[in-house]
């Protein structure tokens, strides 16, 4: 049933807007009852973040010995998530519906939880010794972030493996200790 459920919510998104995402809507699009969604998710808030989730969701990244290799994991991973088709009517969406105070809330711990990786990547580069002490990890998290979701979201492009090799090379020169 999961899968069926954010399956729907994610075409939905991507194919109409947030609007479109109904508990009716979904419930008839995935075959389920309308109580099962509810059991599982008592808002469409929470369904949305969920099927989000369930497309880009949070990552884990072992200790590859180096900064720069464990960022090109994170960038790699993104990266496959945002080539996606509808990835990026579903960021969007999300990005707008954040900007509702009254949601603003689950939409930030969700933002939270995906970057949560990036921020151990960084913190792990600072504690071996190849991230520079003074790094702020949140901002530096932020700006392994942003390029991405810009690039597919403002320039209305696809990211591709170039640029992710690109991003790594000024991330990595901008926080890494130099040689």
């Amino acid at each position: 049933m999961t899968t069926s459920v954010l399956g729907a919510v994610i075409e939905m998104v991507t194919e109409e807007g947030m609007a479109a995402v109904t508990m009716d809507a979904v419930a008839a699009r995935a075959g389920v009852s309308k109580p099962a969604i509810y059991r599982r998710w008592p808002t469409k808030q929470d369904l949305v973040i969920a099927a989000a989730e369930s497309r880009i969701g949070t990552l884990s990244v072992p200790d590859l010995g180096n900064f720069r290799d464990e960022l090109r994991e994170i960038l790699s991973a993104r990266l496959e998530a945002y080539r996606r088709p509808g990835t990026d009517r579903l960021l969007a969406e999300l990005m707008r519906a954040a900007q509702d105070p009254t949601s603003r809330a689950p939409y930030a711990a969700y933002s939270e939880r995906i970057m949560a990786e990036t921020r151990s990547v960084l913190e792990r580069g600072i504690a071996r010794g190849d991230v520079r002490a003074d790094v702020d990890v949140r901002s530096a998290a932020t700006l392994v972030a942003g390029p991405l979701v810009f690039r597919l979201l403002g320039e209305r492009e696809r990211p591709d493996e170039h640029f992710v090799d690109d991003l790594v090379d000024l991330v990595a020169r901008a926080v890494c200790v130099a040689p």
